[in-house]
């Protein structure tokens, strides 16, 4: 069952890894959209999908329904991503944005929703494990899906990308359609009963660290071309090579920490995640030589893993009824935090870009000490 939810799932996030990175740049260079119309349409492009989002996970946990609800995610891919390969109009592409492309970014959570739903009903002593394989595709997406994007701009053009990427959502629809059954929604236990506000305290406050963890690898990764260039005598491809280091170091330590979470705690090993988190982004803001910040990546990718990778489990095991409602609640912490990260790599523009780092450190503390007063007892326990 694994393989067809790999596939899909590489497939869709081939998708976004190939047309996010350069969405300002298609905007500004294929549209004509100046600075206020882009900043307008990165602001409501991932607050669309977050709506999307919330809306899809309610619907997806009253009854036997994910399945139909990804191919409708996946279909709508397929159009938002045809459209626009051909339309150059403002606001139409604003308008497929918060609709279909909105709708599309839904495909992510509910294909690990579904990969919960399946893991828990017939192997559920390997949860988090089926979970943190799954997310290594995702970054194995972002390994390859930027340098390709790249080179289809270069040889053929933002049609060419776009048009890709639409294949790649009908790939998924049809992993889905041919692939995958509907998995039944568990019988009614007290689980469903509502949250007494002390749990859904738990749950926000849990999002919220979540969203301060996050907001680092936005806010890290749109800095890190000007601290190579500017503070460390490197230049743009210097940047690259440290993001694409870090994906490709990801990769093993998801598997590993998904691994071990088999036979430990998730708590801790997220709270470590958070901890390198924190001695990362100090190691950056202090870092006075490219060799010190590649040296670092380890750290990063530690707290990538353990953060992104189990973030997920750690987050589902909170809600073990609502698969949909819980896998939602962790995946639309990355959205928000990158909405979070836009302002603040503003103000790091203005005064010294090595504050974006400083910033991140101070985020991931926050966070940390956000995990450390919340508890979560279904966290304390092997998954």
């Amino acid at each position: 069952m694994l393989f067809p939810l790999i596939l899909g799932l590489l497939a869709v996030g081939l998708a976004f890894a190939m047309t996010m990175p350069f969405l300002s740049l298609f905007l500004s260079t294929e549209v004509h959209a100046g600075p206020a119309r882009v900043t307008l349409f990165l602001v409501l492009a991932p607050l669309s999908g977050v709506v999307a989002s919330i809306v899809m996970g309610r619907l997806s946990d009253r009854g036997p329904v994910r399945r139909r609800l990804m191919i409708i995610a996946s279909l709508t891919g397929v159009v938002g991503c045809s459209a626009s390969a051909v339309v150059r109009d403002y606001w139409i592409l604003l308008g497929l944005a918060v609709t279909a492309i909105a709708l599309a970014g839904t495909v992510f959570p509910q294909t690990l929703a579904y990969a919960r739903q399946w893991l828990i009903r017939d192997a559920p002593d390997q949860a988090a494990m089926g979970t943190s394989t799954l997310r290594t595709v995702v970054s194995a997406a972002w390994v390859g899906g930027p340098p390709l994007a790249a080179f289809l701009v270069e040889a053929g053009g933002f049609r060419v990308v776009y048009g890709i990427a639409a294949a790649l959502y009908a790939v998924a629809a049809l992993v889905v359609i041919f692939r995958l059954d509907e998995v039944e929604v568990p019988a009614p236990g007290p689980e469903e009963a509502p949250l007494p506000a002390s749990s859904r305290g738990t749950l926000w406050w849990t999002a919220a660290a979540f969203v301060l963890l996050q907001a680092p690898l936005t806010l890290g990764a749109q800095a890190m071309p000007f601290l190579t260039a500017e503070k460390l005598g490197g230049d743009v491809g210097d940047a690259g090579l440290v993001l694409g280091l870090c994906a490709a170091l990801e990769i093993p330590l998801i598997l590993s920490l998904g691994l071990l979470s088999t036979r430990f705690p998730l708590r801790p090993m997220v709270l470590g995640g958070a901890v390198c988190g924190v001695l990362y982004y100090a190691v950056a803001t202090a870092a006075n030589g490219l060799g010190m910040l590649f040296a670092a990546q380890l750290l990063n990718a530690l707290f990538i893993a353990a953060v992104s990778g189990l973030g997920i489990s750690y987050v589902q095991d909170m809600l073990p009824q609502f698969p949909g409602r819980a896998t939602t609640l962790f995946t639309n912490t990355f959205p928000i935090g990158a909405m979070l990260a836009g302002p603040l790599f503003g103000m790091a523009q203005r005064f010294d870009i090595r504050l974006a780092y400083g910033t991140s450190a101070a985020l991931c503390l926050v966070g940390l000490a956000i995990l450390l007063a919340v508890r979560n007892d279904h966290a304390a326990q092997p998954a």
